[in-house]
């Protein structure tokens, strides 16, 4: 073979190799939690969003209620109304839930922000049904760490649109899978024991994942042990396994997650893994991080006069974590999404808990929330708000920056940008071709500049926003940007 063909081979090769690493984004919403679209930032840095504390949604003043009902809470908008699940129990003294007892409760609100207990009539506690119990206890106490799901896919059966899954604790284990109708009436879908033999004491989660077109589980595993005739040892930490269903009936066997960017091993008390609303194709973490530090002194807890067990040895936080693809989560930020803040009742052992939801509550807001104070009478659980998409964002200061993206494929005819600038900042956007070079038409110069602060803001360059000639061709996009954030982009049919 002459060295000509061998050199016109490896063009060829290097050609393909080039093309298939092509990112086809189509018409997504894409955040910029990680670094899936960034290929080089100079002068710019991925910068953590800051959530910012809200009013007090609810505390828990009932006899069915106790000072640990809220560390596992699941909170689903379903149209206009959303959803509260967390636990209940009949109250010892101490403040601590009887074990065996265990209730799920249910709250709702029209905004998200008011929430209201209602009286169901379902379940008898003490021998009145005047309380807004839906899940009594069970044998397997999977009322402990109940999680629901909303499943308004076409095609699901009306009897099934909401699914849960509940554990029990200690020596009960496996899961007991749920099914309701409307989120309130709620039956035993199956009395198979899924994960039978896992330590599965957290809230394991449950959702349906647009992106692999199938059910997914992520839930308590250790670094060692925790499984089916292997007990953890005294050393292993807490950590997320995920299984997998095409049918919510047949699992795969849980595999631990793995972790980029993880500094050291930590314990991980929880995980609230979810798809983004926006982009269901992003799951977003927000685990509960355990630190072995005690800051309020042992004599201050016993003033509680609650279980010291549960509230020592330990402080905590929440984390932001992502994945896009199957058991790896991408830790780009090791620093904590939400502290402990003033209140010294947040400063000990499993306070915390995000919740399993993250849901709008206008259109350039949403909202999380946390659980804190756990095990002691102000226990409560507090709402947290972000700019939407507002997980983090693409920033540069003053003196300016820019982020160059990989090459990626479009089909939307229109880019459509989430961002703020100061009134002194500004960004623009030029599309490169493959090799760095702007496309005419296309240059920074012709962008037409992008100042203030909006949700959705069409770009346009010379006063055109279509990029029809340029729909399904491999590109590039360069922002400068100066003393601004970019937190999202998309490409708009």
């Amino acid at each position: 073979m002459s060295k000509h063909v061998l050199t016109l081979l490896f063009v060829l090769a290097a050609f393909i190799q080039a093309r298939s690493e092509v990112t086809d984004i189509s018409d997504r919403l894409e955040i910029f939690v990680d670094h899936a679209l960034i290929d080089t930032m100079e002068g710019a840095t991925l910068e953590l969003g800051q959530p910012r504390p809200e009013e007090i949604s609810m505390t828990f003043e009932n006899p069915w209620e106790g000072n640990f009902s809220a560390a596992y809470m699941t909170v689903i908008k379903d149209g206009g109304t959303y959803r509260l699940y967390y636990r209940g129990g009949t109250k010892a003294e101490n403040g601590t839930t009887k074990p065996g007892t265990e209730v799920t409760c249910y709250a709702e609100s029209q905004d998200g922000k008011t929430w209201v207990k209602p009286k169901l009539g379902l379940v008898a506690f003490e021998g009145s049904t005047e309380n807004n119990i839906i899940l009594g206890p069970t044998k397997r106490r999977s009322s402990v760490n109940f999680n629901a799901m909303l499943d308004d896919r076409p095609g699901v059966p009306a009897a099934e649109r909401y699914k849960g899954v509940g554990a029990g604790t200690g020596r009960e284990e496996g899961l007991i899978r749920f099914v309701s109708p409307d989120g309130i009436h709620w039956k035993i879908w199956s009395e198979e024991i899924i994960f039978d033999g896992y330590k599965l004491d957290s809230h394991n989660v449950v959702s349906w994942l647009p992106a692999e077109q199938c059910y997914a589980i992520y839930m308590r595993a250790w670094s060692e042990g925790g499984t089916p005739g292997h007990p953890k040892p005294r050393e292993a930490y807490r950590t997320i396994a995920r299984s997998v269903s095409k049918d919510f009936k047949t699992w795969s066997e849980p595999v631990r997650m793995q972790f980029s960017g993880e500094e050291k091993a930590r314990n991980l008390y929880s995980n609230a893994t979810m798809p983004y609303f926006r982009a269901p194709h992003v799951l977003i973490s927000m685990p509960h991080r355990m630190i072995s530090e005690e800051v309020v002194p042992r004599a201050e807890l016993e003033a509680y006069k609650t279980e010291i067990r549960a509230i020592a040895n330990s402080i905590g936080d929440v984390m932001l974590m992502s994945t896009r693809e199957g058991t790896t989560y991408d830790r780009t930020f090791m620093d904590a999404f939400v502290r402990p803040g003033m209140d010294r009742g947040a400063w000990h052992a499993r306070s915390l808990f995000a919740s399993m939801g993250i849901v709008p509550t206008s259109h350039d807001e949403m909202s999380f929330y946390v659980s804190t104070n756990y095990g002691i009478p102000s226990h409560q659980i507090r709402r947290y708000s972000l700019r939407t998409d507002g997980f983090a964002s693409i920033h540069a200061g003053h003196s300016g920056g820019t982020m160059t993206t990989k090459p990626i494929r479009f089909s939307g005819e229109k880019l459509v940008l989430n961002y703020w600038t100061s009134a002194a900042g500004r960004i623009q956007v030029e599309l490169l071709d493959e090799a760095g070079k702007p496309l005419p038409g296309y240059a920074a110069g012709d962008c037409d500049k992008i100042i203030g602060n909006e949700i959705r803001r069409v770009v346009t360059w010379k006063g055109q926003d279509s990029l029809r000639d340029v729909v399904g061709k491999p590109v590039r996009l360069r922002f400068r940007i100066t003393d601004a954030d970019l937190y999202s982009l998309q490409f708009e049919r």
